[in-house]
């Protein structure tokens, strides 16, 4: 299990920005695109980016943002932003049968392409659903020590 900061909630746009080391809440950011699942980041982590390691939560179950939620990590969605690795974990809440078929990825695979449409960051490109173990293994390598 992990713990996973809601910074925004599905079919909302503003995500909440916060300190990632106090957890402390600071603003929230404008958005034009509503997430399609419950969106946030695993507190006491860092990647090469500085930041936590991103989270989506595979659910339709409305999770509040600025919530910290125990959930399971079931795949690793590669993500790069120019030359930049920034893969997310794909989490289900515990109890939850959730399957990560292609549907789901697709679903996120659309909701990135359209935020990072007008970002500037040279490219995006969003690979493969890789499974649980690598997901883990993306964690326990990111962990703060």
């Amino acid at each position: 299990m992990i713990k996973v900061l809601i910074q925004v909630g599905r079919g909302h746009t503003g995500r909440r920005i916060y300190n990632e080391h106090t957890l402390e809440y600071l603003h929230t950011g404008p958005g034009r695109h509503p997430y399609p699942y419950p969106y946030g980041f695993i507190p006491g982590t860092r990647t090469d980016d500085g930041a936590c390691v991103d989270c989506y939560i595979i659910t339709h179950k409305p999770l509040k943002a600025g919530s910290i939620i125990e959930c399971e990590p079931m795949g690793l969605l590669e993500q790069h932003e120019g030359d930049e690795i920034d893969h997310k974990i794909l989490a289900v809440l515990p109890g939850e049968h959730v399957e990560l078929d292609q549907e789901v990825v697709e679903t996120l695979r659309n909701f990135i392409y359209t935020i990072f449409s007008s970002a500037p960051v040279s490219s995006i490109k969003i690979g493969e659903l890789l499974p649980r173990e690598q997901a883990l293994q993306h964690i326990k390598e990111h962990l703060e020590t």
